[in-house]
């Protein structure tokens, strides 16, 4: 009779230590924004079905997220670096596909913010068997590695922002320089920063008291801010790359071509020709040098292009072969071929991705989904092209091969 009532108790203990068996987890928990995490969920009956659900809200405060469903393996365990989803938001293995393929949940929303000021992005996973909650765990990215130290440049008509790893001594470092966006190139100057280079992330259009447009800008400027990195202590005869994104790109390869102080190039969705101005309705002259206006391409009549073949060191391009603003893969098979034809001496690279667009290669591992995007100058709504897999693709193939280029360049490792 005693054991009689004790059974029920008995069975809820068994019950009780089976469902406390169930966990999931993020490794690493705290992780920067271009590493790749796994999460894991264990404790699983073998074989069966489990959902893990990924929701973020992002810097403007919208919510995202995404889903997959998963078979447990023979041992009770999901683990998305290494298995594939059955169902869901993405297909293939993938360990950060809960991330990147997460869409926003409300109408109206163009692409994902990150937050403000460098703030971490927090991603919430839950595991769900038979649609109940019966795990969760969190996820911080950090966009800036511990010990990087950021501060306004704003002397001798400069206008950046200089980051600072961790570390003492001397490191090398990179000029970062946006695109048609104006203002600041911050994000990739954090990235940079913290993996160990000193990055001057400079404005050179819309910001503070510079010109308003991309427009007759002096490359003189640039050569000014090279020479206060050279100028630096802490920089001195250490190697100095340049990187740009779009516009940007096509300026990192100008610039490259004109100064032999810099010692590596790196160039996301290019052009191998100079642009004109952006963005007014007549077409005028982008850039000048000592007075004069740098000639531009005109529509199918071609000139301005950029003579990549003087560049003192090697380049790196990453393009989007669904890019939709301008035939970055195209053009950055040009400047190959051109270097090439002309027997440059150092390495040239195309990285080009088949589904990628314009935001081809970003140095980060966030939602990837994007509509169309105004553009804050013009006004215009821009399709950059590609798909989210496509563009998450692009970065988690690209990141190690651009770092990797930017340490045998500059530090000889």
């Amino acid at each position: 009779m005693h054991f009689t009532k004790s059974l029920p108790l008995v069975i809820c203990g068994v019950l009780a230590h089976i469902v406390a068996a169930q966990s999931l987890e993020v490794v690493p928990a705290r992780a920067m924004i271009d590493e790749p995490v796994a999460i894991r969920a264990t404790g699983l009956t073998p074989g069966e079905r489990i959902t893990i659900r990924a929701e973020l809200t992002d810097g403007s405060g919208e919510p995202w997220a995404s889903h997959a469903e998963f078979k447990a393996d023979p041992q009770g365990t999901v683990d998305t670096s290494k298995q594939a989803p059955v169902a869901g938001s993405y297909k293939k293995i993938s360990a950060v596909g809960l991330i990147w393929s997460m869409m926003p949940q409300k109408k109206g929303v163009s692409g994902y913010m990150s937050p403000p000021n460098f703030g971490p992005q927090t991603v919430d996973f839950h595991l769900l068997r038979q649609g109940k909650d019966a795990a969760a765990a969190r996820l911080e990215q950090r966009a800036l590695a511990e010990g990087v130290q950021h501060t306004p440049v704003s002397e001798n008509g400069l206008r950046g922002v200089w980051f600072v790893p961790a570390g003492t001594g001397r490191h090398a470092a990179v000029l970062v320089v946006g695109g048609s966006n104006g203002g600041l190139p911050l994000r990739p100057a954090a990235w940079l920063a913290s993996h160990g280079y000193f990055a001057l992330a400079l404005a050179y259009f819309h910001f503070e008291d510079l010109p308003k447009e991309l427009e007759n800008i002096p490359l003189e400027y640039f050569q000014k801010a090279l020479e206060w990195m050279v100028g630096r202590p802490e920089i001195g005869d250490a190697k100095i790359a340049v990187l740009g994104t779009s516009r940007g790109g096509e300026l990192a390869l100008q610039l490259g071509s004109m100064f032999p102080r810099i010692n590596a190039v790196v160039a996301y969705v290019p052009a191998n020709t100079r642009g004109p101005s952006c963005c007014g309705q007549i077409a005028t002259p982008a850039w000048t040098w000592q007075g004069r206006a740098l000639s531009y391409t005109r529509g199918a009549g071609g000139g301005g292009t950029i003579e990549v073949e003087s560049t003192q060191g090697p380049i790196l391009m990453i393009s989007g072969q669904a890019d939709l603003v301008w035939d970055s893969s195209d053009m950055a098979d040009a400047v190959v071929s051109r270097l090439k034809n002309r027997h440059f001496a150092y390495s040239a690279e195309n990285l080009k991705y088949s589904d990628a667009g314009h935001l081809a290669g970003r140095q980060e591992f966030i939602p990837a989904w994007h509509g169309l995007v105004r553009h804050p100058i013009s006004g215009r709504e821009i399709y950059m092209g590609g798909s989210a897999e496509g563009d998450a693709k692009s970065s988690i193939d690209s990141i190690p091969k651009v770092l990797d280029f930017l340490r045998k360049n500059l530090v000889g490792q």
